[in-house]
Formats: structure tokens, sequence, C-alpha cells
């Protein structure tokens, strides 16, 4: 009785210690060949999604920055960038839907996008507040068969990068789910030290391949 007490007790304070810790990802430098692709769990075949980050970056100025990007052999099927004049935006095999919002910057952001393929409806949450909704894209579906990769935006398949337009910070915490999560189950993950698992992405299990100068930092929450 008194060894299960203490191993009780033992494994409190290893948690109260903050024993957990998190993948981060540093991205430490502008370049043309610094990538992470990511492996998903199921198929990226979607008429519907969340997808969530934590971001921090000191780039600034008249010059894009891709955040996420899915491609597949013929397509961008969903990108995800901050504009030349600071927006933020989502593409989906075409033209994009964009939002004003403060600007990034290096205090670490919590970011989600939703899209709903039904009715078109998008938004954006920043520190869980929710943006204004757009109608975007209404009844089209992400296609299979593609690499998802962070840090740069593959003007084909997993090639034809642009240095001006690569990731320099960090990023982590990615998850993406093949639905919309509703507004409080997003406000709940932007204070808690661990983020609700995905069922196309879930950090905390996700496959990862680095590439280039990309540093992966295990960070104690």
């Amino acid at each position: 009785m008194r060894l299960l007490i203490f191993v009780f007790l033992t494994t409190i304070s290893t948690e109260l210690a903050g024993g957990a810790t998190i993948k981060n990802l540093v991205f430490p430098s502008e370049s043309d060949n610094s990538y992470v692709e990511l492996v998903p769990k199921k198929s990226l075949i979607l008429s519907a999604f969340t997808l969530c980050m934590r971001v921090a970056t000191e780039l600034q100025g008249n010059r894009e920055v891709i955040l996420f990007a899915y491609r597949t052999p013929n397509n961008d099927e969903l990108n995800v960038w901050r504009e030349k004049d600071g927006r933020l935006s989502f593409y989906l095999a075409g033209d994009g839907v964009l939002f004003k919002v403060p600007e990034l910057g290096a205090l670490e952001t919590h970011l989600c996008f939703t899209w709903d393929s039904n009715s078109g409806a998008s938004a954006l949450f920043m520190d869980g507040r929710r943006s204004l909704t757009k109608t975007y894209r209404r009844h089209h579906t992400i296609r299979p068969g593609g690499k998802v990769i962070l840090g740069q935006d593959p003007d084909s398949y997993l090639g034809g990068f642009d240095i001006n337009q690569s990731f320099v910070g960090s990023i982590s915490d990615v998850n993406m789910w093949d639905y919309v999560l509703s507004d409080g189950t997003i406000q709940d993950m932007v204070f808690k030290s661990r983020a609700l698992a995905g069922n196309i992405f879930d950090w905390d299990t996700i496959n990862l391949e680095t590439h280039g100068g990309v540093h992966v930092n295990n960070r104690e929450l």
C-alpha cells in the first residue's frame, strides 16, 4: 500500500513539475530547401476542415509567408498564407479568402482556419477570437493524393521553392480535423498546454520528415 501511494505521489509531482513536452519546429533562416513534410493519419479528401497551429515569426515588410501547403501533382489544394499586406488567407485550388487581422509577430499566436463546403462558411480564429464569416468555394472538395509541407510553397510537386516565400520562425501544435470544430472547442484550446488531437494530423503522434536546416526542439510545457 505504501508503495502504491509513493508511486501515485511521484506521478503527480512529475506532472506538476511540467514533465510533458511538445515538438516545436524552428525554421532559422530564409531558404529554398528547408521544409517539413507531415504524414496524415487519413486521406485528405475533404468537404470541411479545421486547421490549427501555433506560429511565431518576425518576418515583416512586403513579403508573402507560407504557413501551410498541401499540393497534389497538379494543383495547390490548400495553402495558408500571410499576405504581403499582413492579412491571413487560405486558398483552395484557386483564388483565396483573406482576413484582415493583427499582424503575426515574435509572440506565439494560436491560429485556426475553418471551412465547410455545404455552406461555404469560412472563418479565422486568432488566439480564440473569431473573425467575420465569409462565403468561399461552396460545394468544392479538396482532393487526395498529395503532400503536406511546412516551410515552403511548392510550385511543382515537392519542388519549385521560392526563398522569398519561405517561412522563418517557429511552428507547433499543428492539428487538423475533417470537420468544423465549435467556437467553444477552439477557444478552449488556446490556453490549454495540449491541443485537442486532430483526426487528420495529431501533433502528439504525427510523423515528421524534416529537410534542410529545420530544427525540431522538444519544448517543456
